[in-house]
């Protein structure tokens, strides 16, 4: 994991819908960058919810939510459309993204190895620094947690 100090990575990647979107159109705002496996699975599909769920109090708090997976645009466009997620979904089809992040590699999935985005987050600060990390989250209560840490750094800045 990137340790909270870091510049964030720069990236653009392809939206659900087609439309390339960069790390750079976020500057000044504070984003949630969410790593996941697979778009249409049950985990994270409650994961997305959750952020869906609480996206007007990550607005309310001028924070952008970005989920990113190496899925093609066309099943992140599938996804937005059957959960009615309302943020933005990057596809980083080969992984190069995930892996500047430390969020990409090899799992088992039943018998057969792959590679894979890794259920990881990072809170990008204002500056372009990452503020949080979270490695392996569990997609329930996750954006909860997040959204409490947005709390405790606005309250100390």
């Amino acid at each position: 994991m990137l340790e909270p100090g870091t510049a964030a990575p720069t990236f653009s990647l392809p939206n659900q819908d087609g439309d390339d979107v960069s790390l750079a159109e976020f500057d000044g705002q504070r984003v949630v960058l969410y790593f996941y496996p697979r778009a249409n699975t049950p985990g994270c599909t409650r994961e997305a919810n959750g952020f869906s769920d609480h996206l007007d109090a990550f607005a309310e708090r001028d924070v952008a939510v970005v989920g990113v997976s190496d899925d093609p645009v066309e099943a992140l466009a599938e996804f937005d459309t059957d959960h009615d997620l309302g943020f933005t979904l990057l596809s980083d089809a080969d992984g190069e993204v995930a892996t500047a992040y430390e969020s990409y590699g090899e799992r088992t999935i039943g018998d057969e190895t792959v590679e894979i985005a890794f259920r990881n987050t990072y809170l990008i600060g204002p500056d372009g620094e990452i503020e949080r990390a979270y490695e392996g989250v569990s997609p329930d209560g996750h954006p909860r947690e997040v959204l409490d840490d947005v709390d405790e750094i606005r309250a100390g800045e």
